[in-house]
């Protein structure tokens, strides 16, 4: 029997046991420390990004901070957080096409140091255009674009 591939929406809506905390042990402390991290559920993640405002952007980190917070520990899964990030691009995509026009603004979700996520939807260009049409200055740097001044343009979800 074929299984049926599960569209991006399915994917951001299937939590399985998430949000999930668990001890922050071996490589992971290495890098992080000691303490206690969730697992998001992929919709903890969309809802965040879906709170960012038009000329505002918000990086994976203060996304990962925001989890942390809400669920009283040290770290929000650098890993998962990033994974269910692009979860959201895609359905967001995915309901793009399908003619809805209340989707998750992924493109105002970078990287860490402001930089614009290749793996979203179109691609980096695809991402730049939107920013622009928002009033962000995109830069080149190497392969790279980033937002420029992107530190005064956070939006903070506290």
């Amino acid at each position: 029997m074929v299984k049926k591939k599960l569209s991006w929406q399915e994917k951001l809506n299937n939590s399985k046991d998430y949000p999930k905390v668990e001890e922050i042990e071996g490589k992971m402390a290495k890098k992080w420390g000691t303490g206690t991290m969730v697992i998001p559920a992929p919709v903890e993640v969309d809802e965040l990004m879906r709170k960012v405002p038009k000329g505002k952007i918000v990086t994976i980190n203060e996304i990962r901070a925001a989890l942390a917070r809400k669920h009283g520990v040290t770290i929000g899964c650098p890993l998962t957080t990033g994974i269910f990030a692009w979860i959201s691009a895609n359905a967001a995509e995915e309901q793009k096409m399908e003619g809805k026009t209340d989707i998750t603004p992924y493109w105002r979700t970078l990287k860490t140091g402001g930089f614009l996520n290749e793996k979203y939807p179109g691609g980096l260009e695809a991402q730049k255009l939107l920013l622009e049409r928002e009033g962000h200055v995109v830069l080149r740097k190497g392969k790279k674009y980033f937002v420029k001044d992107y530190l005064r343009a956070l939006f903070s979800s506290n």
